[in-house]
């Protein structure tokens, strides 16, 4: 096999922690154990491969497994089964230091009794290397991260951003092969998030190194991956790009946590009539396009999932001319202004659905309002697997 410096792989990995289970039993059965014995699996056959020099993002809600995959790649968890390699070389009984390796915590774990400087300089001090490459690393380090100015400052006497700039730059001077963060901006504030995202994307372009950052924000996720992994209840939903992720989601799960507001999901049914396939619910009537029927002969006349994203709801007054459009009525339930933008919470026949329709719009609470939706971006899921249906093409990948 070719070497692959910064190359991560997951070949089926498990992780399973061992517990125990309350026992429920009368308060007179004291014969009866207290606990009997339990599994957790956290994470279940995990398949990754992160390539050279990419950014990919384990994106999920708590308790999907996305942590406890990046520390079993760090070696501070030890997957139950299962292959983790770092380039050309299998790291299961590799132990975290010797991994070439560096992690970013959300927690900064800062020593406060140093400097900046100090901190920096710490990993390299027990390494043993030479004072004057610890100056040069250091200082190069400062200088990407714009805190060469804080050199000398204890952290007690730095805002959040720059505990985490100087986070960042311990992990830089290390020049490891794979860099690992576990949600670094979450303690930040909104602004500051938007900001130190913005500068990871610089580091990372600048850098060049692989890494492989965890968070629950699917705003920090969709802006920072080259790829993104979903993870739910310990298994991988989808890895793709962010717009593959965004315009051909894998499953229900996937269109429903990508994108905010999320998706809008209706109970419909897929219906032929005089040679068309038309997606039926209780307020819509929607002609699936010629483009989207392939694959659909088998659900015919059985229930569907319609999906449809807020973004591709229109003010009919402001529809998209170059888009085929289904149009229909719905009663205005709240008007929320957002100020470039305006969400509808709309009532069309049983069914609830929320649009983002342009600022201008004339539709008031308690009227009914003419709107119109994209059908090249409408989605289909099967309702007991969940699975997507005909999945559409997408643009620009």
């Amino acid at each position: 096999m070719e070497s692959v410096v910064g190359n991560v792989r997951l070949v089926k990995v498990n992780k399973v922690f061992q517990g125990k289970a309350p026992v429920k039993k009368a308060w007179y059965e004291v014969w009866k154990p207290g606990h009997i014995p339990s599994e957790v699996h956290v994470v279940k056959d995990a398949d990754l491969e992160i390539r050279d020099g990419e950014f990919l993002v384990l994106v999920g809600p708590s308790g999907c497994g996305k942590s406890t995959t990046l520390r079993m790649v760090a070696g501070l968890e030890e997957a139950t089964s299962g292959d983790i390699y770092i380039g050309d070389r299998r790291v299961n009984d590799v132990s975290p230091k010797d991994r070439d390796i560096a992690m970013v915590f959300q927690n900064y774990a800062l020593y406060p009794h140093m400097t900046v400087y100090e901190n920096m300089a710490f990993g390299l001090k027990l390494r043993k290397f030479p004072p004057s490459e610890i100056e040069e690393r250091v200082k190069k380090a400062a200088g990407l991260l714009d805190i060469e100015h804080l050199l000398n400052r204890k952290p007690k006497e730095l805002s959040g951003g720059q505990r985490q700039r100087v986070a960042m730059g311990r992990a830089i001077v290390r020049r490891p092969q794979v860099f690992l963060m576990d949600e670094p901006l979450s303690n930040l504030d909104a602004k500051l998030r938007v900001q130190m995202r913005a500068e990871l994307q610089k580091l990372h372009r600048t850098l060049g190194v692989t890494t492989i950052y965890v968070t629950h924000d699917q705003t920090e996720a969709m802006t920072l991956g080259d790829r993104i992994v979903l993870m739910k209840g310990g298994i991988i939903q989808q890895m793709d790009t962010p717009l593959n992720l965004y315009e051909r989601p894998a499953n229900q799960y996937v269109a429903g946590f990508i994108g905010s507001p999320s998706m809008n999901f209706i109970p419909a049914r897929l219906e032929a009539v005089d040679g068309r396939v038309e997606i039926v619910a209780s307020g819509l009537r929607i002609e699936v396009p010629a483009e989207r029927r392939q694959g659909l002969e088998s659900h015919l006349g059985k229930a569907v999932t319609f999906g449809i994203r807020p973004e591709d709801i229109y003010d009919r007054q402001f529809a998209r001319e170059d888009a085929p459009m289904a149009h229909f009525e719905a009663l205005v339930e709240v008007f929320e202004p957002m100020g470039s933008e305006v969400y509808l919470y709309v009532q069309a026949g049983a069914d609830q659905l929320v649009c983002r329709v342009d600022a201008h719009t004339s539709a008031r609470v308690g009227q009914t309002a003419q709107l119109a939706l994209d059908l090249r971006k409408i989605h289909l899921f099967d309702p007991e697997t969940e699975l997507a249906l005909n999945r559409p093409t997408a643009s620009g990948c």
